[in-house]
């Protein structure tokens, strides 16, 4: 994900970071697979989806709007607002950190828990979806689970044989989420290193696979596939991409910009996203950063020229596009919760990551959502066709579901 993982580190939960450190098949109909080979015209053709009565044209606002959010909470147990959100089919799935996992035998039995409360949604429809339990399995320093994989992407990159290490990587990020019941890794990172890694706002925790754009696509390309071969769900951040950035550009923390040409942009750091959509990324995590090239107003996370031009428009990526961490200090010009929520669902993307570890963020966001919608602050259909592309994931990921 963003830096958000990196803010437990920046404050004190480095050692947590080291040591812890998708019934809806007749009711919602895609052509194609989740996301496909990039377009080759200026822009995708139209996103077909079959507007027959669906789930999402049933749910109310609050429902619907809850297939939008993902939760974070604070310490080892869910607290009872979340197991309520879940109960009520308002939630589409929750974010682990290291300080909710003291063991995999603890996360296990959180997991299962959050799928049990689950069981008891309504309509009966979402009650077969799996919640879409995820954390940053990245490598290295930033791992949530002890275990794979180990090395983080730059040593990889930097070793003999990466293809195969990238590759072994992935599969063992796989297994080990899959262990523990969880099904969305906030994995690979896709930037292409400019500054000195040790002046690098990715390379210093090893977080890039390197300056070569070709080489990031190829190991990227390796880890997502090995990975959802476990089914486990890659991600593949941040678009469109933090590379450029030096260590004191933390979006974590400060607003960002990366003052790159559009041509820069798009030859260097979106090179690798082609070849991971065409491997058959699930998701996209947007970037938090500014890129005034292609959006001279918003960061890429609240853009639609970004999310729905270049990523999906572009790229042709038909995937599910995730938010950065939505309480990051990069968007502190953007309003609180309640605008940064408006603006980021309007502006395409499917999932909002409420990652400050209280639920009380996510429960502000779903309100916001939901009271946009009622009062037609955001477009009840592009809304529904967002709900749809998460429910479609969920539902194809019901072969990892823990309670089958």
């Amino acid at each position: 994900m963003r830096s958000a993982r990196l803010r437990a580190s920046s404050r004190g939960h480095l050692p947590a970071l080291i040591a812890g450190a998708a019934t809806l098949a007749a009711a919602i109909l895609f052509t194609g697979t989740s996301s496909t080979a990039p377009a080759r015209g200026p822009a995708a053709a139209p996103e077909r989806i079959d507007r027959s009565p669906s789930v999402v044209e049933r749910l109310p606002a609050r429902k619907l709007a809850g297939q939008r959010v993902i939760y974070s909470y604070r310490g080892l147990k869910p607290p009872g607002r979340l197991l309520r959100k879940i109960r009520r089919g308002e939630a589409a799935g929750v974010i682990f950190f290291g300080a909710n996992i003291r063991s995999k035998a603890q996360i296990h039995r959180v997991t299962r828990h959050l799928q049990r409360a689950r069981r008891d949604a309504r309509p009966r429809a979402l009650r077969r979806l799996p919640l879409l339990l995820m954390t940053d399995q990245e490598g290295g320093v930033v791992r949530r689970l002890h275990g794979a994989p180990r090395r983080s992407q730059l040593e990889i990159a930097r070793a003999d044989r990466s293809g195969r290490l990238a590759k072994r990587a992935g599969r063992g990020a796989g297994r080990n989420l899959a262990g523990v019941g969880m099904n969305v890794n906030l994995a690979p990172v896709l930037g292409v290193l400019r500054p000195p890694a040790d002046g690098s706002f990715l390379g210093q925790f090893g977080r890039t696979y390197g300056p070569n754009p070709r080489k990031v696509r190829r190991l990227a390309a390796k880890f997502i596939e090995a990975q959802q071969g476990q089914g486990v769900a890659a991600t593949s951040k941040h678009f469109p991409g933090l590379g450029a950035a030096d260590k004191e550009q933390n979006t974590d923390e400060v607003p960002v910009t990366l003052d790159l040409s559009r041509r820069t942009l798009r030859t260097v750091d979106e090179l690798p996203y082609p070849r991971a959509i065409a491997a058959g990324t699930r998701l996209v995590m947007i970037s938090n950063a500014r890129y005034p090239a292609l959006d001279r107003d918003r960061p890429a996370t609240l853009s639609r020229p970004i999310i729905e031009g270049e990523l999906r428009g572009r790229l042709g990526f038909r995937g599910v596009t995730i938010t950065d961490a939505l309480g990051a200090g990069a968007l502190r010009d953007f309003g609180g919760t309640a605008s940064r929520s408006r603006l980021s669902a309007a502006a395409g993307a499917d999932l909002l990551l409420y990652a400050a570890q209280d639920v009380s963020e996510g429960i502000a966001g779903h309100h916001a959502l939901t009271q946009a919608l009622r009062k037609n602050r955001l477009d009840r259909s592009r809304f529904e066709r967002s709900a749809a592309r998460v429910l479609k994931l969920r539902r194809e990921l019901r072969g990892s579901d823990p309670l089958p």
